[in-house]
């Protein structure tokens, strides 16, 4: 094969340098922050190889984790270690801090970013079912401004978001809610480093010891073109309790509902039977039985 030099990169110094760029009017750029699939991109695996790459990492104004307010906010570099080591996430989305965990070794989780996570729209997102279930907004931003998407509407189709050419992600806003708790679990072909075949987020709103369950989310990943929520597993929960009965009628609602593929990772049957079981662990152990 002939050789194929590597695409330009170029490295803004600031947002508004970054925002330019993107509206230059030339070919397309693929903005990156830690770069974690940047070699699968050059060499065109997944689609098309990027003509030009905008390196954001030198950009620390999309960078840190704070909360203000009724909200959790983390910048779009903020790395899979912070995340896992901020103890503002730990008190208030402890579910996210688990996701990263699970992504890749050391070496992936000190560079790979939540907005890479998002922007890359894989359906094995390890994250996206999190940010699904806990009802997070999406902030983009480009030279015109800046704008929320809705998680639940950020990923519209296989491999595709909601971003316009010239936008970026910016933020990601969690509503920090009383009583809310989540739980997170990832299925994979080994228990590290592993791309995911089912991953969940079982997330709901309990105001106090014994309640019955309000604002119940089922996200997962792996099981469709997109990361989605499972509403009619959600209407058999809400109102209801984590117990023996309810768990078993949403494990049949969650089997029937859902339509995986098969695929070089698993088969549909697997993923379908891993997902009924995965629901059924996290309502086991919400429940305490």
């Amino acid at each position: 094969m002939p050789y194929e030099p590597p695409p330009p990169v170029v490295s803004p110094r600031t947002l508004d340098e970054a925002y330019a760029l993107l509206a230059d009017g030339g070919p397309p750029w693929r903005p990156i922050a830690g770069g974690t699939d940047l070699l699968v991109a050059i060499t065109g695996e997944l689609d098309e190889p990027p003509a030009r790459v905008l390196d954001l990492w030198a950009l620390d104004a999309l960078r840190g984790i704070e909360v203000a307010g009724d909200r959790l906010t983390m910048g779009a570099l903020t790395t899979y270690t912070a995340i896992r080591r901020s103890p503002e996430v730990a008190s208030h989305a402890a579910a996210l801090a688990e996701a990263a965990a699970t992504i890749g070794a050391a070496q992936i989780q000190n560079r790979g970013t939540i907005g890479g996570n998002i922007a890359s729209a894989s359906p094995a997102g390890d994250t996206l079912p999190v940010l699904l279930a806990l009802d997070a907004e999406i902030i983009v931003g480009s030279a015109r401004g800046e704008r929320s998407v809705a998680a639940s509407a950020f990923w519209p189709a296989y491999r595709l978001t909601s971003l316009a050419d010239d936008e970026l992600v910016l933020r990601v806003r969690l509503p920090i809610v009383d009583g809310r708790q989540a739980r997170f679990r990832k299925v994979g072909t080994r228990r590290a480093q592993a791309i995911s075949k089912v991953v969940m987020t079982l997330a709901w709103t309990e105001p106090e010891p014994g309640a019955p369950w309000r604002d119940v989310r089922v996200a997962l990943g792996s099981v469709a073109a997109t990361p989605i929520r499972a509403t009619a597993t959600e209407a058999v929960l809400e109102g209801g309790r984590p117990d023996r009965s309810t768990t078993a009628r949403a494990s049949e609602a969650l089997a029937a509902e859902i339509s995986p593929i098969d695929d070089v990772r698993s088969t549909a049957d697997y993923r379908r039977a891993a997902a009924t079981r995965v629901l059924a662990r996290l309502l086991r152990d919400a429940g305490g039985w």
